[in-house]
């Protein structure tokens, strides 16, 4: 029988062998809060092997999907800190520090950012059918029968959601959200006439537009897409204070060692810096970011304050 000293010395032994290994030692894994075929899905998948190649280890992509990103968030922050789970979102993961109540994470307080991989605006998209052909007609239209129209998100508490109740503040109109578990099968229910409108990412909307299944209304950008010249920007279109760009940002849990948290960030900035990666989230209507991290916790900070106004203003909450 061997002495509980001796099992509990070779635990000891062991742990500071895996402590000793050079990071990473075995794949890492990079959680998505949507469904597969979405903005933050299509931007995990461009990373991940960018991501592997830097480490030297597999970077799987998870998804997670539901209760508008919470579930990914909350396995993320109770995650162990040591750079092998970690999570890519955009600024739902900002925006549900005011929308939702007693979350069980601090999104300041329980993740570290990493690095922004890309950003890009949201589009105004209605159904093809619909007998609309700018923001002027669906305004109208909205105002006309209060409550008719509805629109799609990708759940409670993403920019889709936000984005579009900016549009009702500033334009007074009453539409109803009608959130999906993920931006694909938002789209989907949009495609299928199940709800009128959306706003969407452009990766993930680009091929409807281009295939005549949804109509482009508008932008939430300062500027015109490349991707999508012929569509206005919301303030062409005669609508101010609906600016909305999507970040997609990797965050790890609290905790997690300073060297590792660096190393995934000079890996994030090499993929957003090689011209392949650039030139197809290019194509994907994304622009390569690549920031440090200190410069992805000054946003964050920021964007907790921005939303939280938005929310109390808007009246928006979570179902």
């Amino acid at each position: 029988m061997i002495p509980r000293l001796a099992v509990f010395g070779a635990l000891l032994a062991a742990a500071s062998v895996a402590l000793a290994q050079p990071y990473p030692s075995r794949p890492v894994r990079l959680v998505v809060g949507f469904t597969p075929g979405g903005g933050v899905d299509i931007n995990a998948r461009m990373l991940a092997p960018k991501l592997s190649e830097y480490l030297g280890e597999q970077v799987i992509v998870e998804n997670r999907p539901g209760a508008g990103t919470n579930i990914a968030n909350e396995f993320v922050a109770k995650s162990a800190p040591d750079g092998y789970t970690l999570l890519i979102n955009t600024p739902a993961v900002a925006i549900n520090m005011s929308l939702y109540r007693n979350l069980p994470f601090d999104t300041l307080r329980d993740f570290v950012p990493i690095s922004v991989f890309s950003e890009s605006p949201n589009v105004l998209v209605v159904n093809a059918n619909l007998p609309v052909h700018n923001v002027k007609d669906l305004v109208a239209m909205a105002r006309s029968a209060p409550g008719k129209l509805n629109y799609s998100s990708a759940g409670v508490g993403t920019t889709q959601h936000l984005a579009a109740e900016l549009f009702k503040l500033r334009t007074g109109t009453y539409i109803v959200h009608i959130p999906y578990k993920g931006t694909a099968p938002s789209l989907t229910g949009l495609i299928a006439g199940e709800v009128e409108l959306s706003f969407a990412n452009i990766p993930s909307i680009q091929a409807h537009v281009k295939s005549g299944r949804l109509r482009a209304l508008a932008v939430t950008a300062a500027r015109r897409d490349p991707q999508l010249p012929e569509v206005p920007t919301m303030k062409e279109a005669g609508l101010e204070g609906v600016e909305v760009v999507v970040w997609y940002g990797v965050l790890a849990p609290a905790g997690t060692p300073r060297e590792i948290v660096q190393k995934l960030a000079e890996g994030i900035q090499r993929a957003a810096r090689d011209p392949e990666t650039h030139k197809r989230m290019l194509e994907q209507g994304a622009v390569t970011v690549g920031n440090t991290p200190e410069e992805f916790s000054t946003l964050l900070h920021e964007e907790v304050k921005r939303w939280a106004e938005v929310v109390k203003v808007s009246g928006a909450r979570a179902d």
